[in-house]
């Protein structure tokens, strides 16, 4: 068994009140045991640790009900069902007896509610096992003490109490009120993994029947009475602003109540993490139903001008800086144009391993190669919507939100509301993976629900969304490789950029492998809204450094699988440089395994035309092969073997569902993705304009393989994303006989 041994008082551990009817209700703050935070330089280095704060709850009634509270937003990578599995496991109940339900918003139990990052199992690992461990423990003193016996006589399962020598039973419900008085137990021991139950078998969503009958679960299904429906018109293109309109034939329509503009934030508020104001000036249409508002909104008349270059302070955890917003219109090849020229110029200095310009002077040849991508919108599912109530000092949401936590003081100070009086229900989310992070939506509808005195719900259209920024940056990355006379690697060069961002990872594989590395970095400023997108900087990175290192491999006549465990045993035995981020044992472990589940030695001996990428990102190893075909010049993908190695599988079925979407939603972008700009105005509005992957593109097969171990779980919703555009363009160059470097790649396969 593994002991916890750190030490809980009853208030610092477990906080157990009675409930209604007996029973008891068991919060846990984990942070709320360990040493105040003293500067925010601590509070930062225990979050890099994973030891940030987080909650969860369980309920247990006399009848023996068990609910459990997921504390994390859910937006389809299933921690509705994982988190609550921690618990139930260490617990000892009956998974198909336990109640699932969504906590809302509490600053005073929660700390911190946050879905991104791929940390919610990483996190939750420990502390909400430890939940369903002490509450277990708790019941077993308490069943001791009703009968008279020794705890170590006493076993549970499935909720069942149990005492073999007197052939006493009872519910855990039964004793629930008497554990309740007891105080915590100041070890707690947990389960060794080889003795799980629930943890590593395949259990489906708690919420798939719901899904499945279309039960409200959203932020657009949601209805108040008295609620009234808001849209909003922003600039049609970046680099412009509101400067007058005219309302007089929208408050002519019929159930229009109210056109106004608003200021989403004020001049001088400094931005924070997932602050953003792609469009500060808005036109709100105020009406009885979406149709009246959506029909009356084409009656608006409204005139824009240019904004001008402005510096925007951005406070992130206390770091300050300056954000600068350039006047202009833009456009994809200006931009592109821009990007070429700035790459050019000496770049930021990031890591620097040996003499790399002397081993470049004294190179036989030089292998260099340009990979580019472009904007990418998020595109979810469920357009951006949210329910607010604003009256006097309070505020109610209902909002579809990844980090609540950081979107809460930026609604109090902008509605001038405590952060204590607002209320978040948290919705399903239709989709996220880093556009549901930012919350500007939460502020206007926040800010039109307080001037017109009424509970709104605010809706974007998809035209609304698609057209409103928090695009994935767009990149440019440059690598070059010095290789001797023997065909020997000998200096790898990457530098990279982008608008607004650099994609480049320094510490990252293949540094630590290569004696002479040099890594540089440049970015643009743009006016248009850039945020997290699935595996941020990581999905373009590992696409542009795998697909080099294939053509390295060809070049040096090596095997492309080989030739990466080849630079990994380097990184593993003798490693360069102390600031490298993968573990090369684990990163060599997915490259073995994909080679052995795709049947890569025979895949070569055929006719098959294949391509393989691998790649690191929060804290998992990621490992594809994919095969495909040609047909009329598109793509068909035949078949995708995926290793990954993220440490223990929590639900197989839902990882296995999160790598399946991975693999499909990185096919659909690395072939089709694009948002593209002109004068500042977005090419593409809607589905009909903007590329998406369609089931029929989808592979027909997707084979995927855990390595096993031991590790303690990381990262899993975003690690399968990012090498997958690589094994994309690697097997297309097999099929089209040509090597790929711009995404989306389907447009060079038709030119």
């Amino acid at each position: 068994m593994e002991e916890e041994n750190k030490t809980y008082s009853r208030r610092s551990f477990l906080k157990v009140t009675s409930i209604s009817g007996g029973g008891m209700m068991i919060g846990f703050s984990w942070l709320i045991g360990l040493k105040p935070y003293e500067t925010v330089a601590s509070s930062l280095q225990m979050k890099e640790q994973g030891q940030v704060e987080f909650n969860g709850y369980i309920q247990i009634t006399t009848d023996n009900k068990i609910k459990i509270f997921c504390p994390n937003p859910e937006f389809g990578q299933n921690v509705m069902t994982s988190l609550p599995m921690l618990i139930a496991e260490e617990l000892d109940v009956d998974w198909k007896e336990c109640i699932v339900e969504q906590a809302p918003y509490d600053v005073k139990l929660y700390k911190r509610q946050f879905t991104g990052g791929s940390n919610s199992i990483r996190q939750a690992w420990k502390e909400l096992r430890s939940v369903g461990a002490s509450v277990r423990e708790m019941l077993l003193i308490a069943a001791a003490q009703s009968w008279n016996v020794s705890q170590t006589e006493i076993s549970t399962k499935k909720g069942i109490i149990s005492h073999q020598k007197s052939g006493k039973s009872t519910t855990y419900g039964q004793l629930a009120s008497e554990a309740a008085k007891l105080t915590p137990p100041k070890n707690v021991v947990l389960k060794k993994n080889s003795d799980f139950t629930l943890l590593g078998n395949p259990q489906k969503n708690v919420e798939g029947a719901k899904i499945v009958a279309g039960k409200p679960l959203f932020t657009l299904d949601y209805h108040q009475e008295g609620m009234l429906i808001a849209m909003a018109q922003h600039p049609p293109a970046f680099g412009l602003k509101l400067k007058s309109f005219n309302a007089n034939e929208v408050l002519k329509q019929p159930g229009i109540k109210d056109v106004f503009a608003i200021k989403v934030y004020e001049n001088t508020f400094e931005k924070a993490i997932f602050d953003t104001r792609t469009f500060n000036e808005l036109v709100v249409i105020v009406g009885n139903s979406t149709w009246q508002v959506l029909s009356a909104r084409k009656k608006l008349k409204a005139t824009w001008e240019p904004i001008l270059s402005t510096k925007e302070m951005v406070n992130i955890f206390g770091n300050k800086s300056e954000e600068v917003v350039p006047a202009g219109l833009e456009s994809t090849e200006s931009q592109y144009a821009k990007m070429i020229e700035v790459s050019k110029k000496p770049g930021k200095l990031l890591r620097k391993d040996g003499n790399p310009e002397l081993a470049f002077e004294q190179a036989h040849q030089i292998l260099e190669r340009t990979y580019t991508a472009p904007f990418l919108a998020h595109n979810t599912m469920e357009p951006i919507s949210c329910f607010a109530y604003v009256t006097e000092n309070k505020a109610r949401f209902v909002a579809p939100i990844q980090a609540p936590d950081f979107i809460a003081p930026t609604i109090a100070a902008r509605l001038g509301i405590p952060k204590e009086n607002i209320e978040i229900e948290l919705a399903r989310m239709g989709g996220g993976f880093g556009r549901r992070a930012y919350g500007h939506y939460m502020v206007e509808a926040g800010i039109i629900s307080q001037k017109i005195k009424a509970p709104v719900k605010l809706m974007y259209t998809r035209e609304d969304d698609m057209t409103y920024g928090i695009y994935r940056p767009m990149y440019s990355v440059t690598y070059r490789a010095a290789i001797d006379a023997n065909k020997e690697l000998t200096a790898l060069h990457v530098k990279g950029g982008g608008l607004p961002e650099s994609p480049v990872h320094e510490n990252r594989f293949p540094a630590g492998a290569v004696d002479n590395y040099l890594a540089e970095s440049w970015a643009i400023p743009t006016n248009l809204t850039i945020g997290a997108f699935r595996a941020p900087r990581s999905n373009f990175s590992a696409s542009a450094e795998q697909s080099f290192l294939d053509e390295l491999a060809e070049t040096l006549e090596k095997d492309p699988i080989d030739f990466r465990i080849e630079l990994l045993q380097r990184a593993k035995t003798n490693p360069v440089g102390k600031n490298n981020e993968y573990n090369a044992e684990r990163y060599q472990g997915v490259l073995e395994l994909v080679k052995d589940k795709s049947d890569w030695k025979n895949l070569k001996l055929s006719d098959k035309k294949y391509g393989v990428a691998a790649y690191f990102c929060h804290q998992s190893y990621a490992a594809h092969v994919v095969e495909l075909s040609l047909g009329e010049g598109a793509p068909v993908v035949e078949k995708v073997t995926t290793a990954i190695d993220c440490g223990v599988v929590v639900n197989p079925e839902g990882a296995k569902n999160m790598i399946e979407g991975a693999v499909v939603d990185g096919i659909g972008n690395s072939l089709f993705g694009a948002l593209t700009i002109k004068n500042g105005k977005p090419n593409q509005q809607n589905f009909d304009q903007y590329r998406m992957i369609r089931h029929n593109e989808a592979p027909k097969k997707i084979d995927i393989h855990f390595v096993k171990n031991e590790i303690d779980p990381t990262g899993l919703g975003e690690p399968p994303f990012p090498p997958v555009f690589a094994a994309v363009a690697n097997a297309l160059y097999k099929a089209a006989g040509k090597r790929f470097y711009n995404q989306p790649f389907l447009r060079d396969v038709e030119s």
